[in-house]
């Protein structure tokens, strides 16, 4: 199994990481813009974007129930390096 990941990691290009301006080029969120929080294997998670809700139920620790916001990944392949000069959205 190891090795099939490491095999994985090769093939795939790393051109966006941490940190970089991306626009969204398919799904829901197509022609946003944000910045990578964080890079996974074959997804990027975005600031602000593919925010998914979470109701949480009240246990002993938390007595109250809360709803969390949190951000979900996007595929890489629905991203692309976003430069602001060039004006890459249509």
């Amino acid at each position: 199994m190891k090795n099939i990941v490491k095999e994985v990691r090769k093939r795939t290009k790393r051109k966006i990481k941490s940190g970089d301006s991306v626009i969204v080029i398919a799904g829901n969120h197509k022609g946003k813009v944000g910045t990578v929080l964080r890079r996974r294997l074959e997804g990027v998670t975005i600031q602000g974007l593919n925010v998914c809700t979470k109701h949480v139920k009240p246990t002993q620790r938390n007595q109250k129930g809360s709803i969390m916001h949190f951000e979900r990944p996007i595929h890489i392949s629905n991203v692309k390096l976003y430069i602001e000069e060039a004006k890459t959205e249509k």
